[in-house]
């Protein structure tokens, strides 16, 4: 299984490609819409609802020499999905990079079957709305955890089981694509990783069974943070795409049985 490799990107190689990332206002979307217009993409910092945010990291990305704009859209909502590639298409006329990153599903207040909306639906419908701005020689990056990849065959926090399932059911129905993103010239990679220390969903889990994070630390050894992460995912852009087009982030042992 792949692991962990080099995960840095040369400065200007990826000058003259055109990114999106979704749920890049903070966290690990943003470190990575961060490296990515480090290495010369021009990169939208996609948010639902935190403008002011995606704005200051936009502001950020251009003070250091870098290209982005923010665009706002809820990707459960057909319509501002159509609004945010209609934005795209006329400021860039297509795009070379997709990375998947926003998710969700532990909220409150939400409708019992949000998580299944945001993390399979909304996912798919995301595709099929970008594949026609993806130029030949596109990348598409999902982004997961192991909790979610390996639900069926290990058991996780039964807090997550919910957001596992359906992030479970994103991956599988973005799979099921691959042959028709390779016709059109486009590459697909998924990034799996254990959970991430300072991410919102180890926040919310940590909050509703106290000491879950730190005990997946302690059994894991490590978890990899923010930075560290966002690092692996931005690699997955520019590295060949791995065996079962899937790129392992750090030890799996505990989920694969190895």
């Amino acid at each position: 299984m792949n692991t962990n490799q080099n995960n840095a990107i040369a400065p200007g190689s990826l000058a003259g490609k055109r990114a999106l990332v979704t749920g890049s206002s903070r966290g690990i979307g943003a470190d990575t819409a961060t490296l990515l217009a480090a290495a010369g993409a021009s990169v939208v910092i996609n948010y639902r609802n935190k403008a002011a945010r995606a704005d200051k990291l936009v502001a950020s990305i251009e003070a250091a020499g870098g290209t982005a704009i923010a665009v706002g859209a809820d990707l459960t909502d057909p319509d501002s999905v159509a609004r945010l590639f209609s934005t795209i298409d006329d400021a860039w006329g297509g795009l070379d990079i997709l990375v998947m990153n926003a998710s969700g599903g532990m909220e409150s207040g939400m409708a019992a079957d949000y998580a299944m909306q945001l993390n399979r639906d909304a996912q798919t419908a995301l595709l099929t709305a970008a594949l026609p701005l993806l130029a030949p020689g596109a990348r598409v990056v999902f982004v997961t955890s192991h909790q979610a990849h390996f639900i069926r065959t290990t058991e996780t926090m039964p807090e997550y089981v919910p957001v596992a399932l359906s992030k479970r059911a994103g991956e599988d129905a973005l799979r099921d694509r691959v042959p028709e993103l390779e016709a059109a010239g486009v590459s697909f990679v998924v990034v799996s990783g254990d959970m991430i220390e300072g991410t919102i969903t180890a926040t919310l889990l940590e909050r509703a069974n106290p000491g879950a994070i730190s005990a997946r630390k302690d059994a894991a050894g490590r978890l990899y943070n923010v930075a560290e992460f966002a690092a692996e995912v931005a690699a997955a852009v520019v590295e060949p795409v791995p065996e079962n087009n899937t790129r392992y982030v750090g030890d799996v042992s505990d989920f694969a049985g190895e």
